[in-house]
């Protein structure tokens, strides 16, 4: 194992409207987990925050299996905490970073799969779009990507916050934080900037054009989500159009559209999870990483 991270920004940012609505600074870096005294086949990403999210929770789950196909495993984060990529600063960064561990660890630029939950996916769709509309000299041959569970329709994600605000049957934290920083960030709202919304978006129902998901139809990709209807029904009072599945299944169909015909969709059910939390996170930890990592190698041969 390889850490290196550097001494945490003494700031914070705002992140609401609250007077107390800051989060302070996380630590920008990466952990690189290497098999040994092999030849490394191939590299499996994660965008995941230094802090946030426990410092590589979800890369950490994959190490066992990455180890016996001796894949590597990178899990970079920038200084940013809850990283939405807004910001070209915040890709730059992510990107001298990978470039960095592929240049002094000599790993090789083929056989990436960028994985990811929540933030972590979301992260990977941002950078790969930002890395194929520029023309730098280090540019990662992506083989696949794998989508776990997380929003990729900005719009409906607005939408959604805004009902939950409206009813006022949960915590109302995360809704005021994340529509806070859409409006902010995005300049306004779905209604009054539509267009800046379907930019951020990987994939957006009210998106006539979906120019985004064309970026991905040439890479490999499997996709698992977790309905739990009766869960978010019964603990949340929200509907189907309140449900990152609506954005995943969506994503697919457009990627056939465009032609992919390399994607796959798992869909895991109630008895499939024990965790009593339903979430972007536990269905990341549920999944089957052996037979996750065996569809990775498969994808190597193609």
């Amino acid at each position: 194992m390889v850490e290196y991270y550097e001494p945490v920004k003494n700031d914070s940012l705002k992140v609401g409207i609250e007077e107390n609505a800051f989060l302070p600074y996380i630590q920008k870096g990466y952990t690189l987990i290497l098999p040994e005294n092999k030849e490394i086949k191939g590299v499996l990403i994660f965008l995941e925050d230094s802090k946030y999210d426990e410092k590589n929770r979800s890369s950490k789950q994959m190490y066992t299996q990455a180890m016996e196909k001796d894949f590597a495993v990178l899990s970079v984060s920038t200084e940013i905490p809850l990283d939405f990529y807004f910001s070209k600063s915040s890709m730059l960064s992510t990107h001298k970073l990978i470039r960095e561990v592929f240049n002094k660890y000599n790993l090789p630029n083929d056989n990436i799969f960028f994985l990811g939950t929540s933030l972590v996916g979301h992260r990977a769709m941002r950078y790969i779009k930002f890395m194929k509309a520029n023309d730098f000299k280090f540019q990662p041959k992506i083989k696949g990507i794998v989508v776990c569970n997380f929003t990729m329709d900005f719009t409906r994600k607005w939408y959604q916050h805004k009902r939950d605000i409206k009813i006022n049957r949960i915590d109302l934290g995360e809704p005021k934080f994340i529509n806070y920083l859409l409006e902010t960030n995005l300049g306004g709202t779905p209604k009054t900037n539509p267009e800046n919304y379907h930019n951020f978006s990987s994939y957006s129902y009210s998106d006539e054009k979906n120019e985004n998901v064309k970026i991905y139809k040439d890479y490999a990709v499997r996709a698992y989500i977790e309905p739990a209807i009766k869960y978010k029904l019964t603990k949340q009072l929200r509907t189907l159009y309140e449900n990152n599945s609506t954005d995943i299944v969506g994503f697919l169909a457009e990627l056939n559209l465009k032609g992919n015909e390399n994607t796959e969709l798992i869909v895991l059910q109630p008895e499939d999870n024990p965790s009593t939390q339903k979430n972007t996170q536990s269905t990341w930890d549920a999944l089957d990483k052996d037979e996750l990592m065996d569809w990775i190698l498969k994808q190597t041969k193609k």
